[in-house]
């Protein structure tokens, strides 16, 4: 395991240190996979990680689980047995190994620990508290250093390839779930893990008017909108974009005049978005131009979120946060007008922000991918 990992942990500690608490637990997930390298099924036997304020490490895993826990290089680790009355015997361990306090504050993410472990700690620990340290933990991970942004280019190159290879499947009479699923298979021929970010949103007509739309059993026709949301995942890193499609010879005036609009919001949003600017900013921007051109009512949601090793994360572009935006983040920008009954338009592009502006790592034209069926 390389030293960038005890790098992540050690600055994890001194922000730890700062805010009081004596140490930060985490069960695998993107936080656990970001702070010690590897990435651990989450089933029904627990696995916990532990950083301290002090800067010591350790793990609690199943036993079979050692050669892959002692890969990450920790000065020491607590195995149990199958047997479930083991667990707690090895949480105390652990915690005693780390020299923590009676009455410790230990640090979780409520969004992603479970009762599960919880209850461990708890059973362990029994004066122990366990605060919500989800801010410290994204502002750590919000900032993508070279290794990530390359990954997450990486990831946006697969997704592209992919959907271009998808696209000569659309035909009259293919469902929407058919055209997901190859678009997955295309997703993995391509070179993205098999944990997509989510599945494929495909969406026909009226359909695509909402924003989360899951693939259905609709039969395409020709002379119809179709709305593709997808991304690929590469090295634990995600992408996430969103293009139409006209399936048909000529799209009608009303839904490309919507698309103009969208477009131009998309420009508007990636143009607001500079270091140091509010990431409401971003969203106001957006939402200025589809307000200005009377759709905006029909704008559903904010206009992005960031995205890493998570889908959906920090910073969230809506119009109310004064969070500051700034140099290595990564996000989408992906403002939609749906008219219920007729169609959705959404276009999403992935932006990093560099010292200089916005970088807009998505290739893809934004206009209307006409197929003729």
């Amino acid at each position: 395991m390389t030293d960038l990992y005890a790098q992540r942990r050690a600055a994890l500690a001194q922000a730890l240190s700062q805010s009081g608490l004596h140490g930060a637990v985490f069960n695998p997930g993107p936080s656990m996979r970001y702070f010690f390298g590897r990435a651990f099924f989450l089933g029904e036997r627990p696995i916990l990680a532990l950083v301290t304020a002090a800067g010591r490490s350790t793990c609690v895993a199943p036993a079979f689980e050692q050669e892959e826990i002692e890969a990450l290089g920790l000065p020491r680790a607590f195995f149990y047995a199958e047997d479930p009355r083991t667990w707690v015997d090895a949480v105390a361990q652990a915690l005693q190994w780390a020299r923590l306090p009676a009455k410790a504050r230990l640090g979780i993410e409520p969004v992603r620990l479970r009762a599960l472990e919880l209850r461990l700690l708890q059973e362990a620990a029994p004066q122990a508290a366990f605060p919500d340290i989800t801010a410290q933990v994204m502002a750590a991970r919000a900032r993508k250093d070279a290794a990530e942004a390359a990954a997450m280019r990486v990831a946006v190159r697969i997704a592209e390839q992919a959907w271009e290879a998808t696209l000569p499947f659309l035909r009259p009479g293919v469902t929407e779930r058919q055209l997901a699923a190859e678009l997955t298979v295309q997703l993995l021929r391509h070179g993205s893990e098999p944990e997509l970010p989510f599945w494929p949103i495909v969406a026909f007509g009226p359909h695509s008017a909402s924003p989360h739309a899951q693939p259905g059993e609709a039969p395409l026709r020709p002379e119809t909108p179709v709305l593709f949301d997808w991304g690929a995942r590469h090295q634990g890193y995600v992408s996430d974009m969103t293009r139409m499609v006209w399936f048909g010879r000529a799209p009608e005036a009303g839904f490309l005049q919507v698309v103009e609009v969208v477009q131009r919001a998309v420009a508007a949003g990636i143009a607001a978005a500079r270091p140091g600017a509010p990431a409401g900013q971003v969203d106001q921007a957006a939402r200025q131009v589809i307000d200005a051109a009377g759709y905006g009512p029909a704008f559903l949601h904010r206009t992005g979120h960031g995205l890493g090793l998570d889908v959906h994360e920090p910073p969230y572009l809506r119009g109310d946060n004064a969070e500051p935006l700034a140099p290595g983040m990564v996000f989408t920008v992906e403002p939609g007008v749906y008219l219920a009954g007729r169609w959705g338009v959404r276009i999403e592009d992935m932006v990093h922000l560099t010292p200089q502006g916005p970088e807009v790592w998505t290739s893809l034209p934004r206009a209307v991918r006409v197929v003729e069926g």
